[in-house]
């Protein structure tokens, strides 16, 4: 079996977790084929070369000025042709990068080429014959019918090379060399474009501390509110008409335009042709998997962008801004689509759980403790990367960038020290108590009641 693995150089020079995670999935295939695909400058080539050590056969980099400044459209195009020329019979990529951070390229990736596809994959259930089967983050079993890409969670380590491994080739290929349009690469081939940046100071709240014996009124307090994701602001001019996908981003809609049409969410090839006479100015999409999967496929249809987890929208009657994270939450990014219909997936809650329980590092000893405030509470547990790191709750259960997102009306965080990482999972949430013995914990800035106190001590409050 071949393998194309596509992996992305990271701005620390590295691959990202989901990416190792597609790569070391790939390695523990019996008898596989393994190439590694990436798309950079020339210095991506001394990364692929440390990485062919441990067990790929080859790696083909796409170096060309015509791939710079690519959005994931014009990536993604780049990619399949690629693809498409190394034959492979499963394309495995992370479920997003930590630079962009939109989780739509190999889906993109998958549509041009014409694969099946998987996303959020958790698990390898089977590989045998002319299909695989995954079990994912939030849609269960799945199944695709080979040649397939399959986009992976972070559900393995990436091994490190034996001591006298050699490295492999590194092929360089250029536009020419893949057949591409150069009018279809790069900044060219791109719908979208980033329009300004600035630091992330989103998030923040006024933390006030209480005593360990006012969990409970705190967290009735949250209850009441039943606040979760902020809503957006609304802007005074508006858009001729904005098309939906589903109910979730209905909020967003009435944000910026009057007149709304509501579609279901079906395949990619009916709402595409919907939005094609319908002839909306954008066409906005929920957070779910399934939303981004299918908006994903929609863009490549339409040949028109798509921008990730929008957390607000702006107009000037004319134009749709959206305005989401990027960099791991560190940068907010305002970007416009020279293509219509703008595009967009909007930061929409999925909880079903009021209360989440947030256990961190710092309460590992406590863990049986917590499950059963958890239950007592009618909460769903959550955990920290270095909870789940260090084997103590398991990575489905992850909150974070590299986890899952939540925004429950209360969010609970004891022993968590309040890493940018997981602070970008649960910063929606609606009225966050954090419990953690050392007052300059980062959490408190983005809490709304703190208690200065150990896992233990509130333990002791319910015996």
């Amino acid at each position: 079996m071949r393998i194309v693995v596509c992996v992305r150089r990271g701005l620390d020079g590295e691959l990202g977790p989901f990416d190792s995670a597609a790569y070391e999935t790939a390695l523990r295939i019996e008898n596989a084929e393994v190439i590694l695909l990436s798309m950079g400058t020339p210095e991506t080539a001394e990364l692929l070369k440390r990485l062919t050590r441990l067990g790929a056969k080859s790696a083909v980099l796409l170096s060309d000025k015509a791939f710079a400044g690519a959005d994931t459209l014009a990536t993604a195009y780049a990619l399949s042709l690629a693809v498409k020329k190394l034959k492979p019979d499963l394309v495995l990529c992370g479920r997003q990068t930590t630079v962009g951070d939109t989780a739509q390229t190999g889906v993109m990736l998958s549509s041009f080429a014409g694969l099946g596809v998987i996303t959020n994959a958790m698990s390898f259930e089977s590989l045998e014959g002319e299909k695989i089967v995954c079990e994912t983050r939030d849609e269960g079993v799945c199944e695709a019918r080979l040649p397939a890409l399959v986009t992976l969670e972070r559900i393995y380590t990436l091994r490190l090379p034996r001591l006298r491994s050699k490295e492999g080739d590194v092929e360089v290929w250029s536009a020419e060399d893949i057949g591409a349009d150069v009018e279809k690469c790069g900044l060219r081939g791109s719908p979208t474009r980033v329009i300004e940046t600035h630091e992330n100071e989103s998030g923040k709240r006024k933390c006030r501390f209480i005593s360990p014996d006012a969990l409970m009124s705190a967290i009735s307090e949250g209850l009441e509110k039943k606040q979760s994701l902020s809503s957006p602001s609304v802007s005074d001019k508006r858009l001729s008409r904005v098309c939906t996908v589903g109910d979730s981003p209905l909020e967003y809609a009435e944000s910026v335009s009057d007149d709304i049409i509501r579609l279901e969410l079906t395949d990619a090839e009916d709402i595409a042709e919907k939005i094609s006479q319908i002839k909306p100015n954008a066409v906005l999409w929920g957070s779910d998997s399934r939303s981004k999967r299918v908006a994903s496929q929609t863009a490549v249809l339409l040949g028109v962008g798509l921008c990730a987890d929008c957390t607000s929208l702006e107009t000037d009657g004319q134009e749709l801004f959206m305005v989401r994270p990027a960099l791991s939450g560190t940068t907010i990014a305002k970007i416009r689509s020279i293509r219509y219909p703008a595009m967009a997936t909007v930061r929409t809650s999925t909880d079903t759980c009021d209360t989440v329980l947030g256990i961190g590092y710092g309460a590992r000893d406590s863990v049986d403790g917590l499950r059963a405030l958890a239950e007592r509470l009618g909460a769903e547990v959550s955990a920290s990367r270095m909870c789940v790191d260090h084997g103590i709750l398991e990575y489905a259960s992850q909150v974070g960038l590299t986890g899952k997102t939540v925004a429950p009306s209360v969010y609970i965080a004891v022993g968590i020290s309040g890493a940018v990482h997981h602070i970008a999972g649960m910063k929606h949430s609606g009225t966050v108590i954090a419990v953690n013995p050392d007052k300059d914990a980062p959490i408190f800035d983005y809490a709304d009641f703190g208690i200065l106190a150990r896992a233990e001590d509130i333990l002791d409050l319910f015996k």
